[in-house]
């Protein structure tokens, strides 16, 4: 026995068959019936009834697959399909599918029998279908999609696999047409489902084909791009509605293109019109399958010499795949960290020769921290072959030779890894040493000391105690030359290229470097800046300041833009360079010339200096 359904969605199932899988707070405000509490009552007593069922069957048939329940919304189609009689249809019966292997088909009439007893005893109401995957592809092969779709949605009491991956299938089939229905021409499954060997996880295979015969103005790949994105979105929701663990693979196909592929013999085309079943058909795929199975579809001669070709080209395409492994994978796989250790040592990338050139200059010859025999994989790999291949001397490559080339790649990568630690302890060694370079000659510079020791303390005793900087600045003073000593030492006991074990340490003392330079920077400004205002006075006269007068080595007035320095007793024309030169010296002491300021009002009267 078999069965049939109306088209219904996952909700429906769930409403009419699990209530107990709706959580009461989704319920929401709407308005319930007054027998609902008594509806799920019943509902837990067949899932109770169907389990017992379940179980007292697999004892005697351990063979079985699955055990489902209809939906209650299938059961006038069940009934009309398997011509129950009017009286029994009454009483308000359970459908229940009982699914068995194909192979054990022989036994049916046995199972059904030993089925219908074990029921009888369990509920009265409950009417047995026993039936193999077979079954419901022949269902599905005679167009009663309904019935198909209702043992796909059946309440899954026992499942080994089978129905839930039907489920899944006619839960995206829904969504996918309720979007588009008038595109879909044919959604079929296959693969393992037909088989009959799906598991709980298998991945399901589906396959769409898309109406374009009346498409006029989008390009039709455009079209089968924008709805394949469409179909696809839609397999997750159907993953998530079924509560399943399938992965479903789709794959979509316009019929034009679809079409070409049949009489082009196209090997895939083939198996799906000889092995698919269609869970929904618009008389376009059964009588596909039905011309094949009569062999009316038959590949043309020119499809024979297509395939036949294909395998003509059997050394040429090996051959072309052997060598882009060299010039594709192993080359860019070694040439672009080659280039990475280039830019971590300071040297912006360059191009194939360039980076293989300065691998061998600065690293082998210049540095010594790489053997040379290193150098001459990359340029093998890179000049030999991926340049012979650019220009076409090299056009094909040995199984042998390639595995030799991939031992070097990868034996290559592993030195480059060790290069690397080497190269980022020069560079922790070379900041370390910049740091403090500018930071002590900057001090030595102000305070007018030399050595570590001496400058840190008169650091402290001139700069931080009299609280021109503030304390934390000794603190990241003293952190860098402890940061250089202890890299020094560690050079000494380390092991050759071992990576310092303080380079955070050194990051820090870098932005400690960076802090106190710029601090020293903004206070030696700052101090020549005090410096040269206290050597300028502005000239005023009636109210209107007419000037400056600076008192420096010399006596300068700036009138405008003109300057002027005191010689002989008189102001006579300077240049800018003059001027310049004596405000920035730091030597300047402030000593006013009364002098010059009689000789200034003898030339301009009485004034007033203004400071």
């Amino acid at each position: 026995m078999a069965e049939n359904h109306k088209k219904k969605s996952e909700k429906s199932v769930e409403q009419n068959i699990a209530q107990d899988y709706v959580p009461k707070e989704k319920l929401g405000n709407l308005p319930l019936a007054p027998k609902i509490g008594e509806l799920r009552k019943q509902m837990e007593q067949i899932k109770k009834d169907a389990e017992k069922y379940k179980k007292e069957l697999s004892k005697k048939f351990k063979y079985i697959e699955a055990v489902g329940i209809v939906p209650a919304q299938a059961n006038k189609k069940i009934e009309e399909e398997y011509e129950i009689p009017e009286q029994d249809a009454k009483k308000g019966l359970i459908h229940i599918v009982t699914l068995i292997p194909e192979e054990k088909f022989k036994e049916i009439g046995k199972v059904r029998l030993e089925a219908i007893t074990i029921a009888k005893e369990i509920n009265d109401k409950f009417w047995i279908h026993v039936m193999t995957h077979v079954d419901i592809w022949n269902l599905c092969l005679d167009s009663k999609f309904e019935i198909g779709e209702a043992i796909s949605m059946s309440f899954p009491v026992f499942d080994k696999g089978i129905l839930g991956a039907l489920r899944v299938s006619e839960i995206h089939k829904t969504l996918v047409l309720k979007k588009f229905e008038k595109y879909v021409t044919s959604y079929v499954i296959g693969g393992s489902m037909i088989r009959g060997t799906a598991k709980p996880t298998s991945d399901i295979d589906v396959f769409i084909v898309i109406d374009d015969t009346d498409v006029k103005r989008m390009p039709r790949l455009e079209l089968k791009e924008k709805l394949r994105g469409i179909i696809q979105t839609y397999v997750q929701e159907a993953i998530a509605i079924a509560g399943v663990k399938n992965t479903l693979h789709v794959q979509v196909y316009l019929l034009t293109e679809f079409w070409e592929g049949v009489k082009d013999a196209s090997p895939v085309m083939f198996t799906f019109i000889r092995d698919g079943v269609p869970l929904y058909d618009r008389s376009a795929f059964l009588p596909w399958k039905a011309l094949l199975k009569m062999g009316k579809i038959k590949p043309s001669p020119e499809s024979i010499d297509l395939f036949m070709r294909s395998g003509e080209k059997l050394e040429e395409n090996v051959d072309r795949r052997l060598l882009d492994i060299v010039v594709y994978d192993l080359f860019w796989g070694i040439n672009t960290p080659s280039q990475a250790l280039l830019m971590l040592y300071g040297r912006p990338p360059s191009d194939v020769y360039g980076t293989v050139k300065e691998i061998r200059d600065i690293f082998v010859k210049k540095e010594k921290i790489l053997e040379k025999k290193y150098a001459d994989i990359l340029e093998e790999i890179a000049i030999k072959y991926y340049k012979g291949w650019e220009h076409g001397k090299i056009k094909k490559i040995s199984g042998t030779e390639l595995d030799r080339l991939y031992k070097n790649s990868k034996e290559y990568m592993k030195r480059l890894q060790e290069l690397r630690r080497q190269i980022e302890k020069r560079v922790q060694e070379k900041t370390i040493e910049q740091v403090y370079k500018d930071v002590f000659s900057m001090l030595e510079a102000l305070l007018k000391t030399k050595g570590e020791k001496a400058v840190i303390k008169e650091f402290e005793d001139k700069l931080i105690k009299t609280g021109k900087f503030p304390h934390r600045f000794l603190k990241k003073l003293e952190f860098i030359a402890k940061v250089k000593n202890n890299i020094e030492k560690e050079e000494k006991k380390s092991k050759k290229g071992a990576l310092s074990k303080n380079i955070l340490d050194v990051e820090e003392a870098r932005k400690s470097g960076a802090e106190i330079t710029n601090a020293l920077i903004e206070y030696t400004q700052r101090c020549d800046f005090l410096s040269m205002d206290r050597t300028r006075f502005m000239i005023r006269q009636k109210n209107k300041i007419i000037g400056e007068i600076f008192f420096l080595d010399e006596v300068f007035l700036i009138q405008g833009n003109k300057i002027k320095k005191l010689q002989n007793n008189r102001f006579i024309d300077a240049n800018a360079d003059e001027f310049r030169k004596q405000i920035t010296s730091k030597d300047n002491e402030v000593k006013i010339n009364f002098k010059a300021i009689e000789i200034l009002k003898n030339d301009l009267g009485d004034f007033e200096l203004v400071y």
